[in-house]
């Protein structure tokens, strides 16, 4: 697939403005392809992690912001590990993902970013992941009350999520890394 990238003021600002959120310089990058090459989503997008760290390098703008790759990372950290300068493009694709919520870019279509946000506020509100209302908020978000509902009693049976959230997390802690996160609008420092 062909990439064009015009040339613009606002491609080493897209750059900068990712060095500023996630603190990761991407310059250092020299496209060796071992973040792709380990991706667990890179064949279901249509930019793996190389050519998206290469098209900024390159100057690309806010069209990159439109990426599929931005809300289909899972967060594995596979290309981090892989990665022989150490860079983290977890880091990078939560920047991306807070800018193209700062400029109000197009969010693709599907429910990545609704299951994201809804994922993000249980954590923030039990301390970690609470399947049941990360469940219960992804239903309300997408309409679907009672598709898969079938599902429910085995996956109850089987132990696979609990009725009640874990006690284990320190709430307190949790609230204030995500109150810190908000005051410094995504950067890390």
């Amino acid at each position: 697939m062909t990439i064009r990238i015009t040339k613009g003021q606002t491609g080493k600002n897209l750059l900068n403005q990712i060095r500023e959120i996630s603190g990761i310089d991407l310059a250092v990058c020299y496209q060796c392809k071992k973040c792709s090459c380990g991706c667990t989503v890179s064949a279901h997008v249509q930019s793996p992690p190389s050519e998206l760290i290469r098209r900024l390098q390159l100057g690309a703008g806010d069209e990159l912001l439109t990426s599929d790759l931005i809300w289909t990372c899972v967060s594995c950290e596979t290309c981090f590990a892989r990665c022989p300068m150490g860079i983290d493009m977890v880091s990078v694709m939560d920047a991306l993902r807070a800018l193209v919520i700062q400029k109000k870019a197009v969010i693709p279509e599907g429910n990545v970013p609704l299951f994201n946000n809804a994922f993000l506020k249980t954590v923030e509100i039990f301390g970690r992941t609470y399947d049941l209302a990360l469940m219960t908020a992804y239903k309300i978000g997408t309409s679907s009350y009672m598709r898969d509902t079938d599902k429910l009693p085995i996956i109850m049976q089987k132990k696979k999520i609990a009725l009640l959230p874990s006690l284990g997390a320190n709430r307190k802690r949790v609230r204030r890394i995500f109150r810190k996160t908000r005051q410094n609008k995504g950067r890390l420092s």
